[in-house]
């Protein structure tokens, strides 16, 4: 009995997904969620793993994890088993987009104050 249609590039084989991950079913806690942008900090290696050396390639620019899962066609949580391993070996750095650098601070009270009384003699 035919299952269907196999897309191309779309492999979900449970023994293909757990050669992959290395047999790990669990993420490390808290990393990664699913809009958490991820920067390569360095080129793949020769002998790298092949997914890992597409990762390094498709995160040139800020790529978020659900993007890359896109692009790889592999889970969700088998990429953020691949990504915590390039996190812990520094070959990616992560990020949330909601935590703003220490660089956008929004100005002090005393200063909106002033704008806003600056504002209102105009």
């Amino acid at each position: 009995m035919n299952a269907g249609p196999v897309l191309p590039g779309r492999d979900d084989d449970p023994d293909r997904l757990y050669t992959i991950t290395g047999g790990r079913s669990r993420s490390p806690e808290n990393a990664f969620d699913l809009v958490t942008l991820i920067v390569a900090e360095r080129q793949p290696a020769p002998g790298m793993q092949s997914e890992h050396a597409r990762i390094l390639r498709l995160c040139e620019a800020p790529t978020a994890v659900v993007e890359v899962a896109a692009e790889l066609s592999l889970p969700i949580s088998v990429v953020k088993i691949l990504l915590g391993d390039l996190l812990e070996s520094g070959a990616v750095t992560a990020r949330h987009p909601r935590f703003a650098p220490n660089k956008a601070r929004l100005p002090d009270l005393d200063t909106l104050k002033q704008v806003l009384h600056g504002l209102q003699r105009l």
